[in-house]
């Protein structure tokens, strides 16, 4: 049985059978020049995460900047949902993650320690899906150890390493405070420790709801709390991220994922998105997701006016 999500979309095995269409009035910037898209039709789809709307709503807009009709689909549930609308054909593109790819849909135990190395091999892999993936982005939603300002001066810890000599100097000073999931996954805590040497006792270690880390975490209440390296909160709490310096976190880097038919009935696509894509990194990610989970604002006018500034598409 199909339920409609919030989005008005049906999907799982029923496919998508609604969207509405994107009527942004853009034009070419730096991104769409020529309008190589004039006489396209096209589908754009993504997450129902604030991340995934927003990276939705950038493609859709380059496309409309580069003369595409687009539907927008964004905002399906669940984390295959978006896939396999591109996969079947019910999308024609969205953004997605390598690493989500490679170890989720691709079944791979083991991630690739080099970002480009992993999306080729995606790339390499997806192939057979009928699926193509566009140059990736800087932009890494991957996990992460954060603490607050007061507690990163305190301990003076900038790297998991330095974390992990605490651990062992200072037992007592190392406390974490992470989700079910991350406590319990093989490229969570487990393997972090494993590959960082730590050996931090049941006690150490407090499961707790996302949201709940972040505020706990900023108050000092959690030395250090697990994060998403692109959340807007790091941001708005000023929030200190060690660096994964054996670079041990799978490279979650966003890329556009293309139905293979529909690229190659307009390759022109790639040449709309690589400029795009390009300009997105942490940083961008963290600001932008704040505007939307801290500020209130809407993903979509987010997306544009970070488009309209960066000089990707001009509006009217």
């Amino acid at each position: 049985m199909c339920l409609a999500a919030a989005a008005g979309l049906l999907v799982a095995g029923c496919g998508l059978t609604s969207g509405s269409p994107m009527a942004d009035d853009v034009r070419p910037g730096s991104a769409g020049r020529g309008e190589p898209l004039k006489d396209a039709s096209l589908t754009v789809t993504s997450k129902s995460f604030t991340e995934g709307l927003i990276l939705g709503a950038i493609m859709g807009i380059a496309l409309e900047a580069a003369g595409a009709e687009v539907l927008d689909r964004t905002g399906i549930q669940g984390s295959i949902g978006s896939r396999e609308a591109v996969r079947k054909g019910d999308a024609d593109a969205g953004y997605e993650y390598t690493g989500t790819a490679w170890i989720t849909y691709l079944g791979h135990s083991k991630p690739i320690p080099d970002p480009r190395e992993q999306w080729e091999a995606v790339r390499k892999a997806d192939a057979a899906n009928g699926l193509a993936w566009l140059r990736p982005s800087s932009l890494n939603n991957t996990y992460a150890l954060a603490m607050n300002q007061e507690n990163a001066r305190k301990y003076g810890t900038k790297t998991l390493s330095d974390v992990a000599k605490l651990a062992k100097s200072d037992p007592g000073a190392v406390k974490l405070c992470v989700e079910v999931e991350f406590a319990n996954r093989a490229d969570g805590l487990p393997g972090m420790q494993q590959a960082y040497g730590m050996k931090l006792p049941a006690r150490s270690v407090t499961q707790m709801d996302t949201g709940i880390i972040y505020t706990q975490t900023s108050k000092g209440s959690c030395p250090y709390g697990e994060v998403f390296t692109t959340d807007g909160r790091i941001e708005s709490m000023n929030l200190a991220v060690m660096a994964d310096d054996r670079r041990f976190f799978p490279h979650y880097n966003a890329a556009p994922m293309i139905n293979a038919k529909t690229l190659k009935r307009w390759p022109a696509i790639a040449d709309v998105l690589d400029p795009v894509t390009a300009k997105l990194n942490n940083t961008v990610a963290r600001t932008l997701n704040a505007k939307v989970d801290v500020d209130g604002e809407d993903p979509h006018q987010v997306a544009l006016e970070w488009m309209v500034a960066e000089g990707l598409v001009r509006e009217g």
